[in-house]
């Protein structure tokens, strides 16, 4: 350290900031590894969950499609009864 060298207040003060720099990067390395356990343990018990996901969605986008709308008939459409002839 520069205070152990220099026994003077500037030097103190760099190396306090320095001894801070390091217990903030512990800090940060924790809390990124805390970040990655709780993901991994969320992946452990959503994979459980990915059959039960992908099938909700599917559910959703069929009832978000509208029904194809039954085919027309082609020819005329005769609007009177159909008369009997005697042979």
């Amino acid at each position: 350290m520069l205070a152990a060298v220099l026994n003077t207040p500037v030097a103190i003060r760099a190396s306090v900031q320095v001894v801070r720099a390091f217990v903030k990067l512990r800090r940060m390395m924790s809390a990124s590894r805390q970040i990655l356990q709780r993901l991994d343990a969320l992946e452990k018990t959503s994979s459980g969950h990915d059959n039960h996901i992908r099938a909700l969605f599917e559910t959703i986008r069929e009832m978000m499609d509208p029904e194809a709308p039954p085919p027309r008939r082609i020819g005329f459409k005769v609007e009177e009864k159909a008369r009997h002839y005697r042979t």
